[in-house]
């Protein structure tokens, strides 16, 4: 058996905010040009994203949000639906695929025909919160596939690990009172969306890190605190937002994480669903914005997902 999915769409470069937004198309780009020239190419299971349907939106978007954003879609032109976020004409059907994604690898998890998946789409999907699109996010993706893989294979109990430099505030915004879902995340902070710090529970594991925080003090806390919550809470699956723009190199924010780091961090998430007697994960692209070092980073990312379990 393939042991990693590689899920994209090519919709996925056709979403453009501006010329010149660091969230461009050619994130998506530089990403599966590292993978096809690597090793992986011959290793990985390719497939094509379907469109998400609105009954998947709304098991985590309000109704009223999602018939929103389908009636607000431009068929030219740009139109805001916040200061960070806009829409082109081919947006919705970038953002709907790239929720289709992320259903799709959840359905190949569970289906026992991959171990694991990464998602490779845009926009990234983590600010956006039941009834609001915020930091470049329109749906919340993996939101999306929580929601469908409890609703549809019956599970217990779901988590999520945030590893982008932002809180992922609209995810917590959709879970915080599902007793079914834990979240575990790091983020700089004080930064965008300046929340996260106040709200933490027993199952939002938020956990805000000062500005210069490099992989030693992120290795800490996933051990520390990510790791006996995760074990306690036993999940039946693992999403992750990976968010590679908490790199050192990354023009947007001001974390210290290397390549090695998010090795690190893809070994410990596989040792989690190993020790719940499962090897269930679903990554998906968040953010990311200086090209060289987010290849790199998702590259070693992917390979993590596909080496051998120990």
């Amino acid at each position: 058996m393939t042991k990693t999915a590689f899920i994209s769409h090519p919709d996925t470069l056709l979403h453009v905010m501006d010329g010149n937004h660091p969230e461009s198309p050619a994130r998506i780009s530089t990403i599966k040009n590292a993978v096809l020239n690597s090793s992986l190419k011959e290793k990985l299971l390719f497939q094509e994203a379907p469109s998400a349907s609105k009954e998947a939106l709304m098991r985590v978007h309000s109704r009223s949000y999602v018939d929103y954003i389908f009636n607000i879609a431009p068929k030219a032109g740009l139109v805001r639906l916040d200061s960070d976020t806009a829409m082109g004409p081919m947006s919705l059907q970038a953002t709907l695929h790239a929720s289709g994604a992320v259903i799709h690898a959840t359905d190949l998890v569970m289906q026992n025909k991959v171990d694991n998946a990464f998602c490779c789409i845009r926009p990234p999907g983590h600010h956006a919160g039941r009834s609001n699109s915020a930091g470049f996010c329109i749906f919340n993706h993996i939101a999306v596939g929580v929601a469908y893989a409890l609703d549809k294979y019956n599970l217990k109990r779901a988590a999520i690990i945030d590893f982008d430099v932002h809180h992922g505030d609209g995810t917590e915004d959709i879970f915080k009172n599902n007793p079914n879902v834990m979240l575990c995340s790091t983020f700089q902070h004080p930064y965008y969306p300046y929340r996260g710090a106040e709200s933490a529970s027993d199952r939002m594991l938020n956990t805000p890190l000062p500005a210069k925080s490099n992989g030693e003090i992120i290795r800490q806390v996933f051990e520390q605190k990510f790791k006996p919550a995760l074990e306690a809470f036993k999940p039946d699956i693992i999403f992750v937002s990976a968010g590679f723009d908490a790199h050192i190199n990354d023009p947007l924010a001001d974390l210290a994480l290397t390549k090695e780091d998010y090795v690190w961090i893809t070994t410990f998430i596989k040792q989690i669903v190993k020790n719940c007697y499962h090897h269930r994960i679903v990554s998906s692209l968040e953010g990311g914005y200086h090209l060289p070092s987010l290849a790199e980073s998702a590259l070693a990312h992917i390979e993590a997902l596909n080496s051998n379990y120990d």
